[in-house]
């Protein structure tokens, strides 16, 4: 799956970012979908278009691409992006949604990725090691040293 991100139509009706200047939304965003985008949305690749130049920041920040529009709107660009039911926008514009259904897109309200959304899908008990980088057995190993180094309560 891809996902187009309307840039400013989340970071202006964010309340965890609405009050920032457009800089650090901008980086805001871009920060918070490169470390919980797929928790967020799914798998796939995840681009956020803003609209006006780019203010030479990174235009890639881990799996998270970043677009400016020069010249036209980021509704532009994102409409001509989002073609096939391959692609899911992320917008609450309700012209910009209406435009991208028609070519087969999918759309999600901009609150689906706000700093304080709940991930996409619950996780089913303990997170596996390897979701936060860890080496497999790493829980083994963890046990083991709280047995090695935190204090029985039955000794005291």
């Amino acid at each position: 799956m891809r996902y187009l991100i309307d840039g400013y139509n989340v970071t202006m009706s964010d309340p965890a970012t609405a009050h920032l200047d457009v800089g650090e939304q901008r980086a805001a965003l871009v920060r918070r979908l490169a470390v919980r985008g797929s928790a967020l949305l799914g798998s796939g690749t995840i681009t956020v278009v803003f609209d006006g130049y780019t203010d030479g920041a990174a235009e890639q920040v881990g799996l998270v691409g970043v677009r400016f529009s020069a010249q036209e709107s980021a509704d532009d660009v994102i409409a001509r992006l989002a073609m096939g039911p391959d692609v899911t926008v992320v917008t609450s514009d309700s012209e910009l949604a209406a435009r991208v259904r028609l070519s087969g897109a999918h759309v999600h309200p901009s609150s689906r990725v706000f700093e304080q959304a709940a991930p996409r899908r619950k996780p089913h008990g303990r997170y596996p090691a390897a979701s936060a980088g860890l080496p497999k057995g790493a829980n083994r190993i963890t046990e083991e040293l709280k047995r090695i180094w935190l204090p029985d309560d039955k000794e005291e």
